[in-house]
């Protein structure tokens, strides 16, 4: 088949308009929904166009979508791949001299861009799939449009996307937006309208739902796609499914870490019966599947989720969004009129998100911070579609400075450079130049999927499958995938070639694996449970029953990312001389004084520390003063402030002039918590304990928060006392709400005609009896002595005959005293 020979396919009718758009402006946002043929059409219209003399690059965010298209384009030209169309992915190159078109996936043209920011030789670049807004997607954007600005104006730089609203794309490229239409048969929805339980349920009905569609679309044949989350249900799906279809139906599974070969027999048509795919996400859009006229939806996607507070990315599984499932379902209906099922109800689907999150929002950073350090740049110097989150980019320059990749200002160092020519994580790449090629093993293992299945969590196991896998299996019970493992060995070899001497010598696998995660080394806690503080401070777990779960330390290579303690997936254990050899430099003394919520008072501590690892801990015993006042700030924000008796009497003092207006310290229980340092710091001094702190009397601490003036207004305007006739201080009591209080015996205010107030109010005075009980409450005193007194006079003479108790008060003196015996 050549080019003029070629099908009609949807895309042909928008290719004038977009040629000439690439003619007039040099960018373009070409929207065309998947199966309309842009990925195989539009380069080679451009080239064909004479729109370059350079070449083309074609940006696929996955290994066999760049494959796929490459060979498709190749086939339509007539040639093999290599020649005018050729293709460059992770560790597979077919391009020679003569080659034109050059399909890559996306990150090899960011490390294109850091090694040449001219692009020398290349004259377009078209960002395929954009829709998904991919990482490397979104990074080779910004950096294209800064060369294109800068260096390159003849630059010609085309965005193409199946379901993305192209109008920001454009705006952000200062481009025009081409539309293609498409051709799609129509495509029948069915529900799943039976509620789901647990995940085991899910697997079942789904199984269910693959055989009820099967069945249902017999007689119209066709191809079955069968879009699942990831590779564990893949392979679920295909055991459960393996003896409930019928013998002519013939189970594909597709997944992005599959050999190629394998991938290809899921993309091409069956030769004979019916095909059934398993596919993850990956069938999408990049991929045309042929023959499918069923698509059966579980409705989940497996996305990388990376949490700055912890430092970790996990794979999470969640729901599908609209524009996904619509994609889907639409893979039912290229060839002819087919069906979609969906593991939902209709009413759940308008619940659904609209779109997925761009990968920038949710993935860890660390690759982009050196990359934009290497490129000499701040995230605000480039045009990025979504700017990246700026705590999630804060958390991966720090990880760099740690691997020595920046220093403190933030700029790249010669090692950082050396980390970025490698196709690796830094973390990895940080590993494998200081431990040379004897690393290339462990960085290949991290950087793919676990190759044993069912296996604990230790690191060597994996290693030892590599080195001798006869040997291991015969003696280790674990499932080996051995295209798994295969993988690891060509890329261990692949990296081996890249790096040929080791900084640091005769270094074990733990000590390796420590250069690449020094913030996940973790120590023991202590205690039963195998429960780990790792050196960045986080915490982690591993299971009860694992053969490490007694290791005093281990590195934790794989984590499960949750926030508050990550499962540990994988690890090795390493010793305390090894941590001390690697980061002799990071190991120091440190002096810690805190409170103890556990013990209830303040510790004082000298500790060794790499990071959050206690290595030594011994008594600190000349510890400061001041030190220990400020840990028991601590104690104090724990146990609380409570104040009563005179301190509580003085703060409803100060507050109630304070409402008045006076620049007095803010005395309210909020306020006083909020300026401990102020007030009460100094007046700590031996407080060291709970016990302490319940003896200590914080009226001096408030006293001396006080100036001499603002203590003589408050004197003046709100007294503490109420000096009685006979000359006593009676302390009033202003925290009740219901203004001043006093309370004194009732013979001590004989005599009194006006009742006393104290800050512009009456005083509520409580009447007490010689023994000291409450007899009468009034804010009035002049109408007690008219009134009810009389009837108190009786029951007090009643039950204290030797005190006094006169008919007139009023004319009577205070006294405490009892009457005077007759002489005789």
């Amino acid at each position: 088949m050549t080019r003029a020979t070629a099908p009609a396919l949807p895309i042909d009718a928008a290719l004038p308009p977009l040629l000439e758009a690439l003619r007039q402006h040099g960018r373009a946002v070409l929207q065309a929904p998947p199966g309309a043929g842009k990925t195989t059409r539009v380069p080679l219209a451009m080239l064909e166009a004479g729109l370059t003399a350079g070449r083309i690059l074609m940006l696929e965010p996955r290994r066999l979508a760049a494959r796929a298209a490459a060979e498709r384009m190749a086939e339509t030209l007539g040639e093999p791949t290599g020649q005018t169309v050729g293709y460059r992915v992770r560790g597979e190159t077919k391009v020679t001299r003569a080659t034109r078109i050059e399909v890559v996936t996306e990150g090899i043209l960011t490390r294109m861009l850091q090694s040449d920011p001219e692009l020398a030789g290349v004259g377009a670049v078209i960002f395929d799939e954009f829709h998904e807004r991919s990482l490397n997607a979104d990074f080779g954007l910004a950096l294209c449009l800064e060369v294109a600005g800068a260096l390159r104006d003849d630059l010609i730089l085309l965005a193409m996307s199946a379901t993305l609203d192209a109008g920001p794309v454009g705006d952000l490229m200062a481009a025009p937006v081409i539309t293609s239409e498409g051709r799609s048969y129509p495509v029948e929805t069915r529900w799943f309208d039976t509620p789901l339980g647990p995940k085991a349920r899910r697997d079942a009905a789904l199984a269910d739902l693959v055989v009820r569609a099967e069945a249902e679309t017999r007689a119209e044949g066709g191809g079955i796609l069968v879009f699942l989350p990831g590779e564990g249900e893949i392979r679920r799906a295909e055991t459960a499914l393996s003896q409930r279809l019928p013998g002519a139906c013939h189970i594909h599974p597709l997944y992005g870490a599959m050999p190629f070969a394998a991938q290809r027999a899921a993309v091409e048509p069956a030769a004979a019966g019916r095909k059934v795919v398993l596919a993850t996400s990956i069938a999408e859009t990049s991929l045309t599947i042929q023959d499918v006229r069923v698509v059966v939806d579980m409705g989940l996607a497996r996305r990388a989720r990376f949490d700055p507070g912890s430092g970790m990315s996990r794979l999470v599984t969640e729901r599908v969004t609209r524009a996904e499932a619509t994609q889907r379902a639409g893979r039912a209906g290229r060839v002819a009129a087919g069906v979609s099922y969906r593991l939902w109800s209709k009413g759940e689907d308008g619940a659904l998100a609209a779109f997925p999150p761009a990968e920038i929002e949710a993935a860890d950073l660390t690759g982009l911070a050196l990359d934009l350090a290497l490129w000499g740049a701040s995230e605000q110097d480039l045009a990025f579609l979504t700017p990246p989150p700026t705590g999630a980019l804060a958390e991966a320059r720090a990880l760099l400075r740690l691997l020595g990749a920046l220093d403190d200002k933030g700029r790249i160092t010669d090692h950082g450079r050396a980390l970025a020519t490698l196709p690796l994580h830094p973390r990895v790449a940080h590993m494998l130049v200081l431990a040379g090629p004897e690393a290339a093993p462990l960085a290949a293992l991290i950087e793919e999927r676990d190759p044993l299945r069912g296996a604990p969590s230790d690191l060597t196991l994996r290693l030892e499958a590599l080195r001798d896998l006869k040997r291991f299996s015969r003696d280790r019970p674990y499932e080996v995938t051995r295209a798994t493992l295969e993988r690891i060995r060509g890329e261990a070899k692949r990296l081996r070639a890249q790096v040929r001497h080791a900084r640091l010598t005769d270094l074990s696998a733990a000590a390796m694996a420590a250069l690449a995660y020094p913030d996940r080394i973790g120590q023991r806690r202590k205690g039963e449970a195998p429960r780990y503080v790792l050196s960045g401070g986080k915490g982690a777990v591993m299971a009860a029953g694992d053969p490490l779960a007694g290791a005093p330390f281990v590195v934790a290579t794989d984590l499960d990312g949750d926030p508050r303690e990550a499962k540990i997936r994988m690890a090795v254990q390493i010793g305390e001389r090894e941590i001390r050899a690697l980061f002799a430099d990071q190991i120091g003394w440190v002096d810690h004084c805190d409170w103890s919520k556990r013990d209830r008072r303040v510790v004082a501590r000298k500790q060794e520390r790499f990071g959050a690892l206690v290595l030594d801990d011994r008594v600190w015993k000349d510890v400061p003063p001041e030190a220990v006042a400020r840990a028991m700030l601590d104690g104090v924000r724990d146990l609380g402030l409570r104040l009563d008796g005179a301190a509580a009497r003085l703060a409803a003092r100060v507050e109630l002039l304070r409402a008045t207006g006076p620049d007095l310290p803010d005395f309210s229980p909020d306020g006083l918590m909020a300026t401990l340092e102020d007030w009460l710091l100094p007046m700590l001094g031996n407080v060291k304990t709970a016990e302490d702190w319940k003896r200590f009397d914080p009226l001096p601490a408030l006293q001396a928060a006080l100036n001499w003036d603002q203590q003589q207004e408050l004197d003046r305007r709100v007294p503490g006392a109420f000096v009685t006739p006979l000359g006593r201080k009676v302390p009033i009591d202003y925290s009740g709400g219901e203004g001043p209080e006093i309370a004194l015996r009732l013979q001590e205010l004989f005599g009194v005609t006006r009742h006393p107030t104290s800050a512009g109010q009456p005083i509520k005075i409580t009447l007490l009896s010689p023994a000291q009980r409450p007899v009468q409450v009034t804010r009035d005193l002049p109408g007690f002595w008219a009134g009810s007194y009389a009837d108190v006079r009786k029951d007090m003479r009643a039950q204290y005959p030797k005190h006094p108790w006169p008919e007139d008060p009023t004319q009577a003196d205070p006294t405490l005293r009892t009457k005077r015996r007759s002489g005789g």
